[in-house]
């Protein structure tokens, strides 16, 4: 008997970003997140694609786990959560370390940065961390 295999529950789809931004409640995160959103796809030259129906992504990264789930996952992201925006696949091998203590008031996760308000942190810094994560993306992926 063939098991199957798991599959990733976060994945591309077709979903509008511009609609997905437009419904964030809170104005200010919604204006927020549509400057992120740009610096990302500006960063990266990758389309921003919807991932699940809250994560804005930017570039796939292929993975393939001992366990056998295999699959896609985004290079960075981004969401606009109830309590901040959180940006995604910032913090890997510690490659943004020396940055993300120049970013601003943030508060950090394994690989994520959280931010209340783009008025707390360095645009420029945000936009060398996602430079950096975009470029070194293929070392991640060696990871997985």
């Amino acid at each position: 008997m063939d098991k199957q295999k798991p599959q990733p529950k976060t994945i591309p789809n077709s979903s509008s970003v511009s609609d997905y931004i437009a419904k964030i409640e809170d104005q200010q995160r919604r204006v927020d997140a549509a400057k992120v959103c740009a610096l990302m796809e500006s960063v990266t030259g990758e389309p921003a694609v919807m991932w699940g129906s809250s994560i804005i992504g930017f570039g796939k990264l292929h993975y393939a786990y001992a366990s056998g789930l295999e699959g896609d996952t985004i290079v960075v992201g981004l969401a606009a959560r109830k309590n901040a925006l959180t940006i995604y696949g910032l913090l890997y091998h510690d490659l943004n370390a020396p940055l993300a203590a120049k970013l601003g008031k943030v508060t950090t996760g394994k690989s994520c940065v959280y931010i209340k308000s783009l008025e707390d942190i360095d645009l420029m810094v945000l936009g060398k961390m996602i430079g950096i994560a975009y470029k070194h993306r293929n070392a991640l992926s060696a990871d997985a």
